[in-house]
């Protein structure tokens, strides 16, 4: 039995337009965080500072127009959201500042992230059937993770490098895909229309 045939020539072209404009804008992004790497940081940050004052302004909504709750969840509504307003503003205020201590808390938050990993792989180490793997896994792990937490705006700086070259390599891919993608007449698709 031959697998189904997609007929409708429409269906492919969107999904080529898709793939194409998906690469385009993950290449840009790529290419942005490599070119300028620290004004789009900062274009981060912004963003970042722009969702706490949204959020904000939904908590003191949510304070203010839910009916639900009491007096304590409207309170919490109420502290969240001037909080959430007052981080946004701050941020804005100095976009500098903000983003190199942002760098600095995703860096460390990173880092003991790894440690935790590590440390949870060691804790599997009796339970685990390939313990030189679990033990390289948690070591690379924990000492990673000490990197991070001793130098965390070198390691942001590399990390935020890294996320460009993958933006870029994946924009690339994702191009390449949507150009080579047959044409209406013979693709097919995997297993039964239904």
């Amino acid at each position: 039995m031959t697998a189904p045939r997609i007929t409708e020539p429409g269906f492919l072209r969107s999904i080529r337009l898709f793939l194409g404009i998906a690469g385009a804008i993950t290449l840009i992004a790529g290419l942005v965080l490599l070119i300028w790497p620290a004004k789009s940081a900062v274009i981060v940050t912004g963003i970042f500072a722009s969702y706490l004052i949204v959020g904000g302004l939904i908590y003191l909504g949510l304070a203010v127009f839910s009916g639900r709750g009491g007096g304590w969840v409207r309170a919490g509504h109420v502290a969240l959201g001037l909080l959430y307003i007052a981080t946004g503003v701050i941020a804005f205020a100095n976009l500098g500042a903000a983003t190199v201590t942002l760098a600095i808390v995703v860096a460390i938050f990173i880092g003991v992230s790894w440690i935790a990993d590590g440390v949870v792989a060691l804790s599997l180490m009796g339970t685990d059937t390939s313990k030189v793997w679990t033990l390289l896994y948690a070591l690379l792990g924990i000492v990673a993770g000490i990197a991070v937490l001793f130098s965390p705006m070198y390691a942001a700086t590399v990390l935020w490098l890294i996320l460009g070259i993958s933006l870029v390599a994946l924009g690339v891919v994702q191009l390449i895909r949507a150009l080579t993608l047959k044409d209406a007449q013979t693709a097919e698709i995997p297993g039964e229309v239904i």
